[in-house]
């Protein structure tokens, strides 16, 4: 009997083509370069003056969890993600639990984009009611995602090829500054990490609860595994490196934002305290920049997160997880899940409205760190504790390793405030009502969210 070697019956694979260099820019570009400038100001007062501090021990935390991301993702590459990962390497209705904390982040994306475009425009246009911007901004994205329009990964790249230039300009303006009024002892100091007069560990455990939320998206690199050379070896590489440079890049913002204006009692608006900064180093032309591409930023953030979680919500719709007639509806005419976007602009809008910035960067957290937690543990079951690990097993790399990243991500969700503990918990605690009412009380398999729709 002969063997065919028709290649039209092999079955379709994905072209391997990224490098480790591709993955990283991906990664850089998600995360963008100017993660950790709407944090600034919030962070200070949560920190009494140690923001840096914050960024930079949030980044161990991430660093431990990108390295477990990184190994799950050669062995389950998936779009799930956490998900994926936590309900094959733990138990499928954890796994659900981790896709549904997953989905408060999806949900809380448009809201806080809307929350700090609008406060961004106001601070251009004073006069202007935020309850109005908040609307348009919120009504903007929802128009442009009705008429089928979506940002592209090339216009992402220009928009963080601006924002780099403009930290860039940033960097040098205020390194030229401090050095010029106050010589080294400006540009170098230890102050910034350690203030003995206000170092508090219970404030430097709050602020980094929120800082983390500069490092929020660096597993979506996990997803391009099926695209990547040598993916075991690669996205492990790109996870963890752009989890360092977002900290070293970014804890350099922060640090030289608290040399140039130490204070932050006297800003005059703590969400958007990093804009001071700029005007104070550069002028009303660095002001009015930075101002231009957080606007811009923002709406492709809230763009790219309204329209992928409306095709989320459509793709659980089709699939009968939630209410088809709804939430599976597609325009005739646009072909787009309008039912979905409108709601959720309406709930940006209306959140934007409820929760200031650090409420909904907090709500963020809480669903990204509780994920955090089931990779870590999962990666620890997998690589140390499943008995097909046992021949090859390494106690730092598959125990200790993701140990301490469920150690330090538990420290950070467990620092966040009390209001978003109790919001995060009403929605995790539907989320497991509903998969026990959708199981027979947990009998079946748990209700399939395919996140490759997002």
């Amino acid at each position: 009997m002969s063997t065919s070697t028709n290649p039209a019956e092999a079955p379709p694979r994905l072209k391997r083509v990224l490098t480790l260099w591709d993955l990283i820019l991906y990664g850089i570009v998600l995360i963008m370069p100017i993660a950790p400038v709407p944090l600034f100001g919030v962070a200070q007062k949560l920190s009494d003056g140690h923001a840096v501090t914050t960024i930079l021990l949030s980044m161990f935390a991430m660093l431990l969890t990108a390295f477990s991301y990184g190994r799950m993702a050669a062995v389950y590459p998936s779009a799930g993600s956490a998900y994926t990962f936590v309900g094959y390497g733990l138990n499928p209705h954890l796994g659900f639990l981790a896709g549904w904390a997953m989905f408060l982040d999806y949900l809380i994306v448009p809201l806080i984009c809307t929350v700090y475009g609008a406060l961004t425009v106001q601070r251009l246009v004073p006069g202007v009611p935020y309850t109005l911007l908040a609307a348009a901004f919120a009504g903007a994205m929802t128009l442009i995602n009705l008429r089928g329009i979506r940002t592209t990964a090339r216009t992402n790249f220009v928009l963080a090829t601006i924002m780099t230039a403009v930290i860039l300009v940033f960097i040098a303006l205020a390194l030229r500054l401090l050095f010029h009024q106050q010589g080294w002892h400006g540009v170098f100091s230890t102050q910034p990490f350690y203030n003995p007069a206000t170092f508090r560990v219970s404030s430097i455990a709050l602020g980094t609860s929120l800082a983390a939320l500069t490092y929020i998206g660096f597993d979506g690199i996990t997803t391009l595994a099926e695209d990547a050379l040598n993916p075991r070896r690669n996205v492990l590489l790109a996870t963890v490196s752009v989890c360092l440079f977002t900290g070293v890049f970014g804890g350099l913002q922060i640090y030289l934002a608290q040399r140039v204006w130490p204070d932050w009692h006297t800003f005059p608006n703590l969400e958007t305290a990093f804009m001071d900064v700029t005007q104070v180093v550069g002028g009303k032309f660095l002001f009015q920049a930075l101002a231009f591409v957080l606007i811009l930023a923002n709406l492709g953030s809230g763009l790219s997160g309204q329209a992928g979680l409306s095709r989320l919500l459509f793709g659980m719709g089709r699939d009968n997880v939630i209410p088809r007639r709804f939430f599976a509806y597609l325009d005739p005419k646009r072909n787009t899940p309008s039912l979905n976007i409108i709601m959720i602009g309406v709930i940006a809008f209306l959140g934007a409205i409820v929760l200031n910035y650090e409420r909904a960067a907090e709500l963020i957290n809480f669903g990204a760190f509780l994920a955090f937690m089931g990779v870590n543990a999962a990666t620890l079951r997998e690589f140390y504790l499943a008995p097909s690990a046992r021949a090859s097993r390494r106690l730092f790399a598959d125990a200790i390793v993701p140990v301490l990243g469920i150690i330090f991500c538990f420290a950070i969700w467990v620092s966040l405030a009390t209001p978003a503990k109790i919001l995060g918990g009403c929605w995790f605690v539907a989320g497991a009502i509903y998969d026990a009412v959708k199981t027979r009380g947990f009998k079946d398999s748990p209700a399939r969210i395919d996140f490759r729709e997002s």
